[in-house]
C-alpha cells in the first residue's frame, strides 16, 4: 500500500519573543536544570545521540534521544515513539525569538497510552502554550 501523506496532522508550532539574551534562553532549553525549571524533570545532556528520559509524572518516564544540536540556535529530540520536539532560537537586539515545533502527528496513530494523536495533539497544543509562559517567566526574571 502506498504511503499516504494525508494522514499527517499539522505540527504544533508556537512562536514568541523572550525578553532575555539568547544564551540565557539556550541554558533554559538545552540543560537538564533549565528544562526541569519550566518543563519536566529529566536526565538530558546536550549531546547528539544522548538517550534521556522526561519524567512525565503520572505517565511515567518518557524515552527521548537528542537528534540535532547546534548551540545556541537549534535543538531537536525524539520524544517517545512518534514525536520530535524542536527548539529554534534567533538572537534579536537583547531578546530572543523562540520557536517550538512538536511534530510527528498522524490521524491513524495512537500514543503509547492508547489515545489517538488527534485528541492528544489538541491537548498538547494547549499544554505547550502554558509551558511556554512558564519558560518566559523563567528566563525573563
Amino acid at each position: 500500500m502506498k504511503e499516504n501523506s494525508s494522514n499527517q496532522l499539522p505540527d504544533i508550532r508556537h512562536n514568541l519573543v523572550l525578553k532575555a539574551p539568547i544564551l540565557k534562553v539556550w541554558e533554559a532549553v538545552a540543560t537538564s536544570e533549565g528544562l526541569a525549571a519550566w518543563f519536566m524533570p529529566n536526565d538530558f545532556q546536550p549531546k547528539q545521540g544522548h538517550a534521556f528520559h522526561l519524567n512525565a509524572g503520572g505517565f511515567g518516564l518518557s524515552p527521548c534521544t537528542v537528534t540535532e544540536i547546534n548551540p545556541p540556535h537549534h535543538l531537536s529530540f525524539r520524544w517517545g515513539k512518534d514525536w520530535t520536539i524542536t527548539f529554534e532560537l534567533q538572537e534579536l537586539d537583547g531578546a530572543t525569538a523562540f520557536t517550538l515545533i512538536h511534530s510527528g502527528w498522524k490521524t491513524d496513530e495512537t500514543t503509547e497510552f492508547g489515545e489517538s494523536h488527534e485528541v492528544v495533539r489538541n491537548r498538547m497544543d494547549r499544554g505547550w502554550a502554558g509551558l511556554l509562559q512558564s519558560l518566559a517567566s523563567h528566563v525573563e526574571k
